[in-house]
């Protein structure tokens, strides 16, 4: 951060580049101010401003006195993404379409339940990982998100409800970063987007609430026990590696008995001993959805601190799955169930406006061409059925 500022005081006018102050953790905030010569505390006075009270114009922050507010307006700025479009499901769930820097678009769905709120959140345009049942991978990656549009997605959703004006900034109640993309090939930006939900100066949300989802980049996750404790997530969806290198191709570099034993690790790293990993299995009919499945599921995770979070796939035009049949599901959950294990089945929410889980899409400048690729075999293969 110090080379930063040093790098804006050297330069002027329109070419000088602005610290974006939305995007900074306290940790950031703090050692940003005292490299501008001011002390600490002016971190805590704008942290509440962006976050509390939802104030982008340095102008208005009112307790800066009126040589810092110009010093700031000169370097630096509070710039949130931009809403493109929002999405309203009969059930609730609201989707946005947000327009970031370069050219993409990412995706965001909050789904209210009751007195809590839950917000999915992207942390990347597209995805570099190409898991064979879900739509974001089928566009392929265009670049990592900044923090600042990370936490971006919690500032607008709040905005959307008015709760910054009403003072009531507690409508997201979750966080989970299941979004596009996957969160630890974007380290660094999400570990200080994550830093900020928990922050009580910014969103305060406890650590239990604010979840991270990986498909198992085994060394970042190693990495981030030493420096985070929300909840993990991961993606499994397949009871051996076999089935898994087809549906989760990352499984090929870091197979199940690795990524287990690195989420076990990240476990015990944590103060609270009660934890556990949350594991996602997205139920495939005919793929991995058979009662033969359940059992190995259920042999394989054996004496691993778990729940199993069922979710039947939701179909999507560049995939041939299809969703598994009530009793499918229902058959799957009963031999985990009578295996001892907690299972919950995940409702589809959001589907009627594609915002269920797998949906998620947005506008990705391709840098992988995978998504010319899929065309193509589309392409293809309609011309070959008619």
């Amino acid at each position: 951060m110090t080379s930063t500022i040093a790098s804006i005081a050297q330069q002027s006018g329109r070419d000088r580049p602005r610290v974006n102050l939305l995007g900074l953790s306290r940790r950031q905030m703090e050692q940003f101010f005292l490299d501008l010569g001011e002390k600490k505390f002016r971190a805590q006075q704008v942290l509440k401003w962006i976050h509390h009270a939802g104030v982008t114009d340095i102008e208005e922050m009112t307790n800066l006195g009126k040589a810092l507010r110009d010093k700031l307006v000169d370097i630096a700025e509070v710039r949130p993404p931009e809403i493109v479009s929002q999405h309203d499901s009969g059930d609730g769930t609201r989707k946005w379409a947000i327009a970031v820097d370069g050219g993409g678009m990412i995706e965001s769905v909050l789904i209210p339940e009751g007195g809590r709120a839950t917000l999915c959140v992207s942390s990347q345009v597209g995805c570099s990982l190409d898991c064979s049942f879900c739509s974001t991978g089928k566009q392929g990656f265009q670049r990592d998100l900044s923090a600042a549009e990370i936490i971006g997605q919690v500032w607008l959703a709040i905005k959307s409800y008015d709760a910054f004006q009403s003072g009531n900034g507690r409508i997201v109640t979750n966080v989970v970063m299941m979004g596009m993309g996957e969160p630890l090939l974007n380290f660094d930006n999400v570990v200080a987007a994550m830093d900020l939900m928990l922050e009580d100066l910014a969103y305060g949300i406890s650590k239990r609430r604010v979840t991270l989802s990986t498909s198992g980049v085994v060394p970042a996750l190693d990495r981030l026990a030493e420096v985070s404790e929300v909840s993990l997530a991961v993606s499994l969806h397949a009871p051996n590696d076999e089935l898994r290198n087809q549906l989760v191709p990352i499984n090929r570099k870091y197979p199940i008995a690795v990524l287990l034993e690195s989420c076990r690790n990240y476990i015990d790293a944590q103060r609270d001993n009660k934890r556990v990993v949350t594991v996602e299995y997205t139920l495939i009919a005919g793929i991995n959805d058979q009662r033969e499945h359940a059992r190995e599921l259920a042999v394989l995770l054996r004496d691993f601190p778990c729940k199993i979070n069922l979710i039947p796939f939701n179909t999507f035009d560049q995939s041939d799955y299809q969703r598994p049949s009530g009793n499918a599901v229902s058959r799957f959950w009963q031999v985990l169930v009578d295996a001892g294990y907690i299972v919950t089945v995940r409702t589809t929410r959001g589907d009627d406006i594609n915002a269920a889980c797998g949906q998620l899409v947005g506008q990705v400048v391709d840098r992988t061409r995978r998504s010319e690729r899929y065309r193509a075999a589309a392409e293809t293969q309609v011309i070959e059925v008619g």
